[in-house]
């Protein structure tokens, strides 16, 4: 018998060698731009574009409070303020001088008129000016237990309660047939859908708002891809693993996580508005909010039906389940409204909205896939006229509650 001769392995010396010529010519091509100066030779002699926000204009018993954000490229000094087309005294913290990217508060002894807008104007030493608005002065009532209980209560009013409502919808949904259970899963793609442009159009809306430098808007979609590819692998090992929660439980549960991100960004506005004295617009963004979760909760028990390929033979959700569920997709709200009312961040309310679309996007998927296996058992298209309807009815109820907050 003849031995064929076995390969030998790679050697090590050789695999070292053909990484270490590359990177030596990468290092070679750096020292050679630091050394030669090649970005100061193009430089001009006009002074760098100077770049300052304003964000989060306050009113408190000593004066105006705002937060200074330098988005420019190089440092910033404050040299005058003016509130109201007026010079007016003023305090800086940690300084006057604002790094790249740095942050600083301003605080103004300003006598404000309660009610009333005011108007807020920094000069830099080169002599830009850059403003901001305060659109109604009220006080901005400081941390404390009181404020962290009212914001909690909002919270759950907005997330917790309806969505727990929508899910008492499930006794009724269970003697649904098959193919009303097929609508109500169409419903939910169609609720789903409506939820992810609306999550889309203000997740970049704050983004764009954001100073350039930041770049809001590929923040945004970069961290929506991220999180779509990051739940349907975890969505992948589940199934490697052979796990033992079926598969419809896990899309309701999927379902759940997206719906929470979704109001973690609907707490953050109403928290924001508060904060900002836009008591009226708190008020409609809470009921709208609360309508609009109740539908939420329906979809959330779709999944969850009897009488389903991707739910084992007699399965029959525990209550703990529905109590995970609701705190899942409800509580969220509660740390939205905290961070909008206490530490509201146009750039972090911005991130959250993109893992929110992300999400949004992988459950649409997953419920797609459940509605597409069910057609294809029994031979039916997937585009029936109770399916249609259903997607159209869901969109058209999410719109018609979307209004309650827009009005």
């Amino acid at each position: 018998m003849t031995l064929l001769p076995q390969a030998s392995p790679p050697r090590l010396q050789g695999s070292w060698a053909a990484w270490l010529l590359p990177l030596s010519g990468l290092l070679a091509l750096g020292a050679a731009l630091i050394s030669i100066r090649l970005p100061q030779a193009l430089q001009s002699d006009l002074p760098a574009e100077e770049i300052v926000s304003l964000q989060q204009i306050e009113a408190r018993p000593e004066g105006l409070r705002a937060f200074v954000v330098n988005a420019g490229p190089q440092s910033v000094t404050i040299a005058q303020v003016m509130v109201d087309d007026a010079f007016w005294s003023f305090q800086m913290d940690p300084g006057t001088t604002v790094p790249r990217l740095g942050r600083a508060v301003l605080s103004i002894p300003y006598p404000w008129v309660h009610g009333e807008p005011h108007r807020l104007v920094v000069l830099t030493s080169t002599g830009l000016t850059f403003e901001g608005e305060l659109p109604v002065a009220v006080p901005t009532p400081p941390p404390g237990v009181s404020q962290l209980l009212a914001y909690a209560l909002v919270g759950v009013f907005v997330g917790v309660v309806p969505v727990g409502l929508g899910l008492l919808f499930y006794p009724a949904m269970r003697r649904m047939g098959r193919q009303r259970l097929n609508a109500i899963l169409a419903l939910t793609v169609g609720m789903l859908v409506f939820l992810l442009i609306d999550t889309s159009q203000e997740a970049l809306e704050i983004a764009g708002a954001l100073p350039e430098v930041f770049q809001g808007q590929a923040v945004v979609l970069l961290l929506a891809l991220l999180s779509w590819l990051a739940i349907g692998a975890i969505g992948n090992l589940r199934r490697e693993a052979g796990s033992s929660i079926p598969t419809g439980e896990h899309v309701a549960w999927l379902l759940a996580a997206g719906i929470g991100l979704h109001n973690l960004g609907e707490g953050m506005a109403i928290g924001a508005a508060f904060a900002l004295g836009e008591a009226a617009l708190g008020s409609f963004l809470i009921l709208g909010f609360t309508l609009h979760n109740i539908t939420e909760g329906i979809g959330i028990a779709a999944p969850l039906t009897p009488g389903r390929k991707d739910l084992p033979e007699g399965y029959r959700p525990r209550r703990i389940t529905f109590v995970g569920l609701t705190l899942v997709a409800g509580v969220p709200a509660v740390f939205g409204a905290w961070i909008g009312g206490f530490a509201y961040n146009p750039l972090a309310a911005a991130a959250a909205l993109g893992v929110g679309m992300g999400a949004i996007w992988q459950v649409i998927l997953e419920v797609g896939h459940l509605l597409r296996d069910d057609a294809a058992r029994h031979e039916e298209t997937v585009l029936s006229g109770s399916n249609v309807l259903g997607f159209v009815l869901g969109a058209g109820i999410m719109y018609a509650t979307a209004l309650l907050v827009t009005v």
